[in-house]
């Protein structure tokens, strides 16, 4: 696929494969490298920089037909399914977790995003709610100040393995 890319930009090119940590070699061992990147986040902090995109993938799950049409083989396909979307879901979102008074309640959760509505459970404390809820990343930079402005305690952010709707 490189050696294809460069062709037909017309550009005379030896390409090598590289086992791990390929980022770190331009520019002694490498003018240029061809990295499979989601972020881009790795390639910045080794000061390189994105020049033009070879590939746009997407992640597809195939079955043959045959597995397919057996019963428990599907299952297994499916439940396998069921795991990587909630994996590919879960990425750029993190768990939020905190502790309100019932009476600041409706202040916290006005500030709350949430991914359908937030779990509220009664602690020991009658006077106490423990809120759990799903939100972007970027978000609780955001809010966790606002969260804590409106009274909330023990706010813990955690990260997500997986979100399965």
């Amino acid at each position: 696929m490189t050696r294809n890319y460069f062709a037909a930009c017309k550009v005379p090119v030896k390409v090598e494969f590289s086992w791990g940590a390929t980022e770190i070699k331009p520019p002694m061992l490498a003018d240029a490298i061809v990295e499979i990147t989601e972020t881009g986040s790795s390639l910045r902090a080794n000061r390189l920089r994105i020049i033009d995109t070879v590939l746009e993938s997407t992640t597809q799950l195939i079955s043959n037909k045959k597995a397919w049409d057996d019963e428990e083989k599907r299952r297994k396909i499916e439940n396998l399914g069921l795991m990587l979307g909630g994996a590919i879901y879960a990425q750029g979102r993190v768990g939020l977790m905190l502790n309100v008074r019932k009476q600041d309640l409706a202040g916290v959760l006005a500030v709350l995003p949430a991914l359908q509505k937030p779990t509220i459970s009664t602690l020991s404390d009658g006077e106490w709610v423990a809120v759990n809820t799903i939100i972007e990343e970027t978000t609780a930079w955001r809010i966790m100040p606002q969260l804590k402005t409106a009274k909330a305690e023990g706010i813990v952010e955690y990260p997500l393995n997986k979100v399965v709707l």
